[in-house]
């Protein structure tokens, strides 16, 4: 479904710095139309510990997966990073509207790309074009929604990850439908190619944090 562009409302993000981002989201439209509770969290964790000095982010290349709105590439971006955020193709106007509308807040970049999982050609112009260094960070937000989405989704990690790449990885407990098979599904394929740990809610943002939300770290297993 097509975003509707002329039906947006904004969400403000403060960092530790003081520096507010403004994420505009859509009254009308898919799941990525809007900031999730468990996208929130990452960028919070990134923010968090980025200011404990748990983590550095400058100059690191980050690609959000499933970005919608792109807050978590943004936060990244904001922390220092270059990153692209990605999704499908008709949410890449409003991907790109949030950039444009919190450039002048990023110490790193931001740039929006097309990307439907599993799509081998879109994975490879990717990398040649935008990442041909290689990616450190791969970042993904209460993605696991539809079961035939699920492999396509390993594989894309897979495909544009390498040695070097850390996979963070961040979703709320649901109960209604299939969710918990659907993560079941996604663990048991994810850790075939990558030795998985949950972050500790210790290590979590004290107040922007929740007991439902968890946050994964991966690492590859070559």
């Amino acid at each position: 479904m097509a975003v509707d562009l002329s039906k947006l409302y904004g969400r403000d993000f403060e960092l530790s710095s003081g520096v507010e981002l403004n994420f505009l989201q859509s009254e009308t439209g898919d799941v990525g139309c809007v900031v999730w509770d468990a996208a929130l969290v990452l960028c919070a964790y990134l923010d968090h510990c980025q200011r404990k000095g748990l983590l550095n982010l400058g100059h690191q290349t980050v690609l959000e997966l499933g970005a919608g709105t792109g807050a978590v590439g943004l936060v990244a971006a904001t922390l220092g990073a270059d990153s692209f955020v990605s999704d499908l193709p008709e949410l890449v106007p409003l991907m790109q509207q949030n950039i444009d509308k919190n450039k002048e807040k990023l110490s790193g970049s931001c740039q929006a790309a097309p990307l439907e999982w599993g799509d081998v050609v879109q994975m490879n112009h990717l990398k040649e074009t935008a990442f041909n260094n290689g990616l450190d960070y791969i970042m993904l937000a209460d993605c696991v929604y539809y079961d035939e989405s699920v492999k396509h989704l390993v594989d894309t990690i897979v495909c544009l990850s390498s040695s070097k790449t850390t996979v963070l990885c961040s979703y709320e407990e649901r109960e209604l439908g299939n969710k918990e098979a659907l993560q079941s599904q996604f663990f048991k394929l994810i850790s075939e190619h990558f030795s998985a740990s949950e972050i500790p809610m210790s290590e979590h943002h004290p107040e922007l944090s929740s007991p439902d939300i968890h946050i994964f770290k991966f690492t590859s297993l070559s």
